[in-house]
């Protein structure tokens, strides 16, 4: 899940160049995650696969330590300190990568693979997901 989770970021920092940015990469992916999923799973559904995510993401990504998920699923704190990361850098923050990893596995644990990849396949474009890894051996 971790290389899908470096492919959604890096297509989200190429746009993030077509435009001036307001967010973080990862805040990006994160949210097109949480309108896309709210769909499906609901706002508490959300809510409970993304504090789960924060909550085993932190042990290898101190920093996120003061992140938070209110209660309608949105992710507080993460963009102020990546945005400033991410304009050094030209890239998304590795606690962004953990993160957005540990949400994508959860989903693919209770969701299963296929319906996983449909859903993200609504929020990007299908060249994201061409060709590549998923991150367990199997092609996106």
């Amino acid at each position: 899940m971790r290389d899908l989770a470096q492919r959604l970021l890096a297509y989200e920092v190429g746009v993030g160049k077509n435009s001036e940015p307001i967010e973080s990469p990862t805040l990006r992916v994160y949210e097109k995650l949480r309108q896309s999923l709210g769909t499906s799973v609901g706002v508490a559904g959300f809510y409970s696969l993304a504090s789960r995510a924060l909550v085993l993401a932190r042990p290898e990504v101190p920093s996120l330590h003061g992140m938070q998920i209110s209660e309608d699923g949105a992710l507080h704190g993460l963009g102020e300190i990546e945005t400033e990361i991410d304009r050094k850098n030209d890239r998304a923050g590795e606690g962004g990568i953990i993160l957005i990893a540990r949400l994508l596995g959860l989903l693919r644990l209770f969701l299963g693979e296929a319906l996983t990849l449909s859903l993200l396949r609504n929020a990007w474009p299908c060249e994201v997901f061409d060709d590549r890894d998923s991150g367990n051996g199997r092609k996106a």
